[in-house]
């Protein structure tokens, strides 16, 4: 009898993709097997959803319908639901999908494997939605999507209450991890031949506050530089009231910690910003870039904005624009607002009409477009050392180049090298052309630096032996590219 298959489907946020490798490593865990690409259907089928993406339950509720008949001529199938929407909806879901079996929220993703069971042999809905969290996510097993590349979690929930936010509702308050765990987690995924990690929480730089050290977040980092094999070290999302000094100097003076920082703004005008209720102003924000300009120079920030939030008038929207000429953002990840049920902007006065935030938006994009296209216009001639990547370049194969990040995020594509080169590996270019999205470096390679990041990609991917004569449990080995997590940092542009 061969192993059933599974598929998750990622709706969201980083954390939710991270979430997603912890519910495929529950599934194989559990007996499972990832289903082939490209086969039609699978055993299981896991939707992790996300609630503050405009049209998320219309989304989930059409892709549900879609999976209706399959089920219906696939005995034994089944569809799970969790995530943000699962634990906002709960009931919901399952009155509107009876077809669905398993139900289970942000806080209980353990639980997936014993509650599709149950439904299989009770063989009715199981909604099991837990009101606080169970377990630290990171105990569960993990099946990550790259071999060279992880996220870490240091905290999961939120303190903040933007009124423009469910997040805090779905997820919780903040809860930290102990610095000692998650510094072993990061040593252990080292040693597998990981040399890259990020370090994740919905209001990453407020750790410590659950463990009453309100330095704890520099100290991490600094205890990052220390761990050998360790190449680079990224974090999201920060949150501009945490923003402290000494995390601005632990950036600095910490080699692997990369010269890259994501800052949600959300809006440039004061009278918005206390709408929102953001505990930073914009005389605030500005002074945090410059003091990051002044410790790095090369520090490549990117930002989170909402655009025609309840009350937004036009002097507030200029206020918005000057903050991004005066930011010069090397990427912004723009958001018209749009009502989230349950959250209090959803009823202020002053909902501005749609064709007016349009209008707003498509400025604030242009003038983006002109400021990321400046800047990296400002990276040509510039020698960087680049980890190739898998899956960040779609022409790759048609423009014969590979495709990486540069230390400060940047993408580069750059023409392939004669030497063999792996995902994980460091390839030092030159830039010669820039786009706002992206650069090229189209001349020969400087270097090639195989990595054991490339070694652990290539024993990922290789292809299992062969067996002489008959043998069983034959392992088998193999991982799907890494799917691209939402832009902005944490579950929404919240951060």
């Amino acid at each position: 009898m061969s192993a059933k298959t599974y598929e998750v489907r990622t709706h969201g946020c980083q954390m939710n993709v991270h979430d997603s490798e912890r519910l495929a490593g529950l599934l194989e865990d559990a007996g499972y097997v990832p289903a082939p690409e490209g086969a039609d259907g699978a055993d299981v089928v896991v939707f992790n959803t996300c609630a503050v993406r405009e049209n998320a339950d219309n989304k989930l509720y059409g892709n549900l319908g879609q999976l209706a008949p399959k089920k219906a001529a696939r005995p034994g199938m089944q569809i799970a639901v969790g995530g943000c929407l699962a634990q906002k909806d709960r009931d919901t879901i399952v009155k509107k999908a009876p077809w669905v079996d398993v139900v289970f929220g942000t806080h209980n993703i353990g639980k997936l494997p014993v509650l599709l069971e149950r439904a299989r042999v009770q063989e009715e809905a199981q909604v099991e939605i837990a009101e606080s969290l169970e377990a630290f996510p990171s105990t569960l097993p993990t099946r990550r999507e790259s071999a060279y590349a992880a996220w870490v979690s240091i905290s999961v929930g939120c303190n903040n209450t933007c009124t423009f936010c469910i997040v805090p509702a779905l997820r919780g308050k903040e809860k930290d991890r102990r610095p000692g765990d998650i510094l072993a987690e990061i040593e252990t995924l080292v040693s597998e031949g990981v040399s890259e990690i990020t370090l994740l929480g919905q209001n990453v730089n407020a750790y410590g506050s659950d463990i009453g050290d309100r330095e704890a977040f520099s100290k991490l980092l600094r205890a990052c530089g220390k761990i050998e094999g360790l190449e680079r070290v990224r974090f999201t999302s920060p949150h501009p009231r945490d923003f402290t000094d000494d995390v601005i100097a632990a950036m600095a003076e910490t080699p692997n910690v990369m010269p890259q920082l994501h800052m949600p703004l959300q809006s440039g005008s004061d009278t918005v910003l206390k709408a929102m209720r953001r505990s930073y102003r914009q005389e605030r924000f500005l002074g945090i870039i410059e003091k990051v300009r002044a410790a790095m120079p090369d520090a490549a920030i990117s930002t989170d904005i909402i655009v025609g939030f309840p009350g937004e008038t036009e002097a507030d929207f200029e206020q918005t624009l000057h903050v991004v000429r005066e930011s010069r953002f090397a990427q912004a990840f723009t958001f018209q607002y749009s009502k989230r049920p349950g959250t209090p902007a959803a009823t202020m006065e002053g909902q501005i009409p749609k064709e007016v935030v349009q209008a707003r938006y498509e400025r604030l994009v242009a003038l983006q477009e002109e400021i990321s296209w400046e800047e990296n216009k400002k990276q040509v001639g510039r020698t960087v050392e680049v980890m190739v990547a898998e899956g960040e370049g779609r022409k790759d194969g048609a423009t014969h180049r590979l495709s990486g990040r540069a230390p400060d995020n940047r993408l580069v594509h750059f023409t392939k090298p004669a030497a063999e080169v792996r995902p994980g590996d460091m390839v030092t270019v030159e830039i010669t052309y820039a786009a706002p999205h992206h650069l090229l470096a189209e001349g020969e390679a400087v270097s090639v630096r195989r990595t054991r990041s490339g070694d652990a990609w290539e024993r990922r991917n290789a292809a299992p032996p062969q067996p002489a004569g008959v043998m069983l449990g034959l392992p088998t080995v193999g991982a799907p590219a890494p799917a691209p997590a939402e832009p902005a940092g944490g579950c929404c542009p919240a951060s």
